[in-house]
């Protein structure tokens, strides 16, 4: 990550704090859900499959939380600290996922890849540092590949459906990109 701020005013910088910090949190969120899952799924064939995914993806959004935490230091801001827990209820009243089985773990961690991918989208567009704008479009690249390698697992389990449902990852199309529970 490049660390220069030239050119950007005390403003914009805070600007970008305030965006960069929305990621974190998102981010601290879903390490969280990394953590905690593990512990409530099953030793079944879905519930393995859920747990190496898990393992794959979880150190990048540890990977990620450094590198906002270190973009955040660069900017002159205080970067928002990881909870102990973070209330889920959205996710499960809208039918998303849950903590209580393999399946539903697994569509609540790729709503939270999909959302993360097109937040990152829209907070790049946001953005006034081009390093913070680079930053945040791969963080975006990488969200993106999560959510199509979970429903790629689901299309290994047996629930057939497109890895790619729309040719474009963003707020307007997530709707797309996620299943009900």
């Amino acid at each position: 990550m490049s660390t220069t701020t030239q050119g950007i005013s005390s403003e914009e910088k805070h600007h970008d704090v305030q965006i960069l910090n929305r990621a974190l949190f998102f981010e601290n969120r879903a390490v969280w859900v990394y953590r905690a899952a593990p512990t409530k799924l099953s030793s079944s064939d879905v519930g393995k499959a859920v747990l190496a995914l898990a393992s794959e993806n979880q150190p990048d959004h540890e990977k990620h939380q450094d590198l906002l935490r270190s973009a955040l230091t660069i900017l002159g801001g205080t970067p928002v600290p990881m909870e102990n827990s973070y209330d889920l209820s959205s996710y499960i009243n809208r039918g998303y996922g849950n903590l209580d089985n393999d399946v539903n773990i697994a569509k609540l961690a790729l709503d939270l890849e999909v959302g993360a991918a097109a937040g990152y989208v829209s907070d790049a567009t946001q953005l006034k540092s081009p390093a913070m704008i680079d930053l945040e479009a791969g963080i975006a690249c990488v969200e993106a590949i999560h959510a199509a390698r979970i429903r790629a697992a689901f299309n290994e389990l047996g629930i057939k459906l497109p890895v790619v449902p729309n040719p474009v990852l963003n707020a307007t199309s997530r709707q797309d990109w996620v299943l009900k529970v």
